[in-house]
């Protein structure tokens, strides 16, 4: 039965090309595009209906699973390859070492093509789930180079770094998010259960109670009666801002307005220019024209401002501009990456210098870390004890008001 796909691929001019066309199955239209000429980036099957946003937030999450499984698999064929072994017998023995039904069955869906005559690149471009458009676009380098085994190892070295990077931001984000959240469920107690009892004794004080006590009383009383339909109502917004935020223009402007923040924006930026740097150039280095791996490593950045600001980058480098003076004019990407790439360009080293970039930002990332981590703690906790403290503050005052009353 035939399916109406969207697809996006690289041209070697470096144009983006997008649209339609239907087909039996995703390989269907990744085999038509490359005949065509293209890069193919991704090709998905037009959903509708107001839950695809969700839907393509569940995939998002699927695939963040995935990566551990990647970077295995990709470490295995570079040895495997490296060994003497053909392709699909590599294939073969790597996926039994895949966790996960669903991450065997791409790797047997590209292990029946390539057995079928397919290429490796054109094979691995109809499992996106798995296997992400710049992964494909080194692979094919590496099969039109006659270099597959080395390009592997290098692109499992990437992959074991990107995982490394963004472990280290996951891990660094435990301990605050677990302050964050015991300090919450201690103020819920609180104005759940605890306040709640010193009603009754507070009762024949009334209005002579301190302002402060009768507020924190009115909260406890409130989110006692009606702390669910709080909770619905946060949910409710929740689920629509997911729903907005899947929108592109909502989320350029949010992507925007994140990358002006404080301290989080400059650490956004860090860990962009690095993902960024890392990308184009090992796609260079594997002998990928510089505008289809630009086109590439577009999908590739996140924030969808920075994206969208690599759109103009793409026409000035068609225009001759090289890669540095546009950069520069995006006014979104540090000076020191700036003047690394001006100096990678002016000695034909390029793809050497990004991936040198790369290893500076990552270091720059783990620094930003550190001190956003130096800061955000401390102010949880500090925030959290002064609520704590202005409850049993308001309580211990009404308490010894009550008290000076019987007196």
């Amino acid at each position: 039965m035939m399916a109406l796909y969207r697809y996006q691929a690289a041209a070697e001019s470096g144009e983006l090309v997008t649209g339609e066309m239907e087909a039996l199955d995703q390989a269907a239209v990744v085999e038509r595009l490359h005949a065509m000429g293209y890069v193919p980036i991704r090709a998905d099957e037009a959903g509708s209906g107001p839950l695809r946003w969700l839907q393509m937030d569940l995939k998002f999450d699927t695939r963040r699973r995935k990566s551990a499984n990647l970077v295995l698999l990709t470490q295995q064929l570079a040895m495997l390859l490296h060994a003497g072994l053909s392709a699909d017998r590599a294939l073969d023995v790597a996926q039994n070492v895949m966790d996960g039904k669903a991450d065997r069955d791409c790797v047997g869906a590209v292990l029946k093509k390539v057995r079928g005559g397919s290429s490796l690149a054109d094979a691995m471009a109809g499992q996106r789930d798995l296997f992400p458009a710049f992964y494909v676009g080194i692979v094919r380098a590496g099969e039109a180079g006659g270099s597959l085994d080395a390009t592997l190892a290098h692109l499992a070295d990437f992959l074991e770094r990107s995982q490394a990077v963004r472990e280290q931001v996951k891990s660094a984000m435990i301990y605050p998010v677990c302050v964050l959240a015991t300090g919450c469920v201690s103020v819920a107690i609180l104005f759940g259960f605890v306040v709640p009892r010193f009603k009754p004794l507070f009762a024949q004080a009334g209005a002579s109670l301190p302002l402060v006590t009768r507020i924190i009383l009115a909260l406890s009383e409130g989110f006692r009666d009606y702390g669910w339909a709080a909770l619905a109502a946060f949910l409710l917004m929740a689920v629509v801002w997911r729903a907005r935020a899947g929108q592109p223009e909502v989320r350029q402007r949010r992507d925007a307005r994140l990358l002006r923040l404080p301290l989080l924006g400059d650490l956004v930026t860090k860990i962009e220019v690095s993902r960024f740097s890392r990308t184009l150039g090992t796609l260079l280095q594997n002998g990928v024209s510089p505008l289809a791996a630009l086109t590439i490593t577009q999908e590739a950045v996140g924030n969808a401002a920075l994206r969208q600001a690599l759109s103009t980058v793409i026409d000035r480098v068609k225009e001759g501009k090289g890669l540095s003076e546009p950069l520069a004019e995006t006014k979104l990407v540090p000076s020191l990456a700036i003047h690394l790439t001006r100096a990678g360009e002016e000695t034909a080293r390029l793809d050497e210098m990004l991936l040198k970039i790369a290893e500076v930002y990552d270091q720059e990332t783990r620094r930003s870390m550190d001190r956003l981590l130096a800061l955000l703690v401390p102010g949880v906790t500090i925030a959290l004890g002064i609520v704590v403290a202005l409850v049993v503050g308001s309580i211990m005052t009404a308490i010894l008001s009550v008290y000076n009353l019987a007196l």
